[in-house]
């Protein structure tokens, strides 16, 4: 009777190791994404984070969620194809007639040291109290392959068409925009930007996420004749077949 036990036990404890190996290796292989947003404590995301962040969990996802100063122009460089979806929140700034796109970080003498060259090229700017990247950074720094682990940028920021197609050079499989000035007042845009990410994390396409977020409102009659349309300025570039879930 003891031997049939100890054996029941070795049963036992070979079943919870094996249990145990395959929660390892499923949790190793968890895709991962990143909500960033840059402008959090003058803008801040609130509920919608926390939504967003659900559905993307919902798919299956690690979720993490970087605000203001945590968004460094170390980690935009180092670590953002670290992720597989990548949904970034920030806004433009402008400074002797060159836009500038906010990373969060705030002006400091380390980075000015380490990024001293792309300070002086006007590539980067911290004049506002928050440093922000160019155009020009962004084709220098983020050249082929160094995204290519991204294979979802969702970019919610004003004029963010003249970055989309570098970032799909960089290797971002597609890239979800916006077209023109934006603002990311009263939560609007964040409000669409959790019902993309519902959409997305049902498993549709990168197109039918974008044409169902945007279409409602493109078919709506304004309810006064002083009050224009409202179309969302989402739009994308690259693979427009691409799933998430």
């Amino acid at each position: 009777m003891k031997k049939i036990s100890f054996a029941v036990l070795l049963i036992l404890m070979f079943s919870i190791s094996i249990a145990v190996s395959a929660v390892q290796a499923s949790s190793q292989t968890q895709p991962k994404a990143i909500v960033i947003s840059s402008l959090n404590k003058m803008i801040p995301m609130g509920y919608y984070a926390q939504l967003t962040i659900h559905y993307l969990k919902h798919a299956g996802y690690n979720v993490t969620y970087l605000t203001d100063d945590s968004v460094t122009v170390s980690f935009l460089l180092n670590h953002l194809n670290d992720y597989n979806v990548v949904i970034w929140r920030t806004n433009t700034f402008t400074w002797a007639h060159e836009e500038y796109w906010y990373v969060g970080e705030k002006t400091n003498a380390v980075t000015e040291q380490k990024y001293a060259s792309d300070f002086a090229a006007g590539l980067l700017n911290d004049h506002t109290g928050v440093i922000g990247f160019s155009t020009a950074f962004a084709f220098n720094h983020f050249s082929a392959n160094t995204l290519s682990h991204v294979k979802l940028l969702v970019f919610i920021s004003s004029d963010g068409n003249a970055l989309a197609p570098q970032f799909v050079t960089a290797g971002v499989s597609s890239v979800i925009f916006c077209n023109g000035p934006i603002s990311l007042q009263f939560g609007l845009l964040d409000d669409l930007t959790s019902q993309l990410t519902a959409y997305l994390s049902m498993g549709e396409t990168v197109y039918s996420a974008v044409y169902d977020t945007v279409s409602p409102f493109s078919n709506n009659t304004p309810r006064d004749p002083l009050d224009t349309n409202y179309p969302p300025p989402f739009w994308f570039v690259g693979n427009g077949a691409l799933t998430i879930a």
